[in-house]
């Protein structure tokens, strides 16, 4: 087992294996079985090329032969910094059939993160492009193989100038393969938090296999289905919930967007038959804006709206406008996931976040003592079951903190139970507002600020002031609307807006900053932090 990694204690790991959970069959082995299932069918497409399954097989094959030839094997970690390519998908499925490990960097990280990311995983190897939206990928692996004396191996995508070419591996000869056991550790996501440096979050094969194919199959993803990949694939939502991980392993199609900008993703949804994918809700509010001016046909698709909460107002908007279905999705990369289910009603999918993936998932929700609050009351979300993790990768501090004794993972969620078993997320434990002398939570706000017809995102966060406790600042990101509008957006019509749909007094906000975009961490969660200490240079 590998160094570093907690494991599930006995009992529980022998009875998530009776239940059928887990299968004791690698992703390598899983991506092997589909495409022998459809040898000929495409698996994948990006913006130059197309691949079939025998193909990206065989591509993989020949990667995975070529990394052992350079010495990298079993437990091996390896950067993966490599954007939404075909390369991404046959390198990380080699890794996975030598059972070496991708650490998966997301292609917005620079120097500092993917530094902290070698040295914290005790890298042995970096993946990246050449160039990617202009930046130079190159000058970045030569700074962090200076200063990480274990990263032995720079491979390139592209011209890769001293490194070693990703192209010439991928023409290695291909020789026998080391078995690979589904319970060790199959890749090291990383956690989605806003402050300090992210933590590495071991997913074995068994536990992501099972994520995976359970996803897919609550969105009734199957190998007729089409997955665009229109964020970042090394994130957890893009890359297994079921993202194109499940596309490739139930023999359906992954499609890898460059950028999600409706201009570039509505002519793929229609060229390529795109039936899900996975947005923040800014995005998906963005996309019905562009779908007033071009119209797309989306009625075959169902957009998984994960990351952050989308409000009723907001879900109803964007089910009208693109003309799709909507599920709603509260996942943590650390394992649970709740999904609304597609037979639910729209006040099911538009004002929860759904049901556990697995019968097995159990979830607490507790007060500031850990002691379970009421039915329908709000408290912290802690969860342990068969796809969560039992610790941070070698972080032994980390996990006294973020575990309870007996496994449970505390989410850091504020959330409650419905009658019917959905779960509602009402904001972060450390996203509550002292405002007035009360507790105000920044999500509450938020719902209703964004309800506004000339507001398309808003974030709520508390500035220390010496009257208030905190004074309540909402930033807000304007709709299309707002240029067409008699009169330019308010800080006092906020304030009317949000009283008159009953909200108490004590938390209307006392500041309105009108932003161009807010700023977001590089899993795409809004960047509270940034936005506390001012960092955003063009306020208007």
């Amino acid at each position: 087992m590998l160094d570093g990694f907690v494991p599930w204690p006995p009992d529980l790991a022998d009875r998530y294996r009776r239940a059928g959970y887990w299968k004791g069959i690698s992703l390598g082995q899983l991506l092997a079985d589909s495409a022998g299932r459809h040898p000929d069918k495409v698996a994948a497409v990006d913006v130059t090329r197309r691949i079939r399954y025998a193909e990206l097989v065989e591509e993989a094959g020949r990667i995975a032969s070529g990394l052992l030839d350079l010495g990298i094997g079993p437990r091996d970690r390896v950067v993966v910094h490599l954007p939404n390519v075909i390369e991404f998908l046959s390198t990380t499925f080699a890794l996975f059939s030598i059972g070496a490990i991708p650490v998966m960097a997301l292609p917005g990280h620079r120097r500092d993160e993917i530094l902290h990311l070698a040295r914290s995983s005790d890298a042995v190897a970096y993946v990246g492009p050449a160039r990617f939206q202009g930046f130079d990928y190159r000058k970045l692996a030569r700074e962090v193989r200076r200063d990480a004396p274990n990263l032995r191996h720079v491979v390139i995508a592209g011209e890769a100038e001293e490194f070693t070419p990703l192209s010439e591996i991928a023409r290695s000869g291909v020789r026998e393969l080391p078995p690979v056991d589904a319970s060790e550790v199959a890749l090291l996501l990383l956690s989605g938090g806003t402050t300090g440096t992210p933590k590495l979050i071991p997913r074995t094969h068994d536990d992501y296999a099972y994520n995976i194919l359970e996803c897919a199959r609550v969105v009734a993803f199957d190998d007729s289905g089409v997955y665009l990949a229109a964020n970042p694939v090394p994130h957890n939502a893009a890359l297994g919930c079921p993202g194109v991980l499940g596309a490739l392993l139930v023999g359906g199609k992954a499609v890898l967007a460059a950028n999600p900008s409706p201009d570039h993703v509505f002519p793929l949804i229609e060229r390529e038959g795109v039936t899900l994918t996975t947005l923040v809700p800014a995005l998906a509010l963005l996309w019905a804006e562009a779908a007033q001016i071009t119209p797309v046909d989306m009625s075959r698709v169902i957009i998984q709206v994960g990351s952050s909460k989308v409000g009723p107002a907001a879900a109803a908007r964007v089910t009208e406008s693109l003309g799709c279905r909507l599920a709603n999705v509260y996942g943590i990369g650390e394992g649970l996931i709740t999904h609304t289910r597609l037979d639910d009603p729209p006040e099911i999918v538009f004002t929860t976040e759904g049901r556990p993936l697995s019968p097995d998932d159990e979830i607490r929700i507790v007060d500031e003592d850990d002691k379970d609050v009421p039915l329908g009351e709000t408290g912290e979300l802690l969860t342990r079951g068969p796809y969560t993790i039992r610790g941070y990768f070698a972080a032994p501090d980390h996990n006294r903190r973020s575990f309870t004794p007996d496994g449970f993972y505390r989410s850091g969620d504020l959330a409650r139970m419905t009658e019917d078993g959905n779960v509602v997320i009402e904001g972060r434990l450390k996203d509550i507002i002292h405002h007035l002398g009360e507790k105000v939570s920044a999500e509450e706000v938020e719902g209703h600020v964004l309800t506004h017809p000339l507001v398309r995102d808003a974030a709520v966060v508390g500035i220390p002031d010496d009257e208030l406790d905190e004074r309540l600042c909402v930033f807000v990101v304007l709709s299309a609307d707002a240029d067409a509008a008699a009169a330019p957006l308010s800080l006092r019509a906020i304030r009317e807006h949000i009283r008159d749909r009953g909200l108490a007094s004590y938390k209307l906000p006392d500041e309105l900053v009108v932003v161009p975009d807010l700023p977001r961490t590089p899993v795409g969660k809004i960047d509270k932090k940034s936005l506390r200490e001012g960092k955003l240079p063009q306020f208007q």
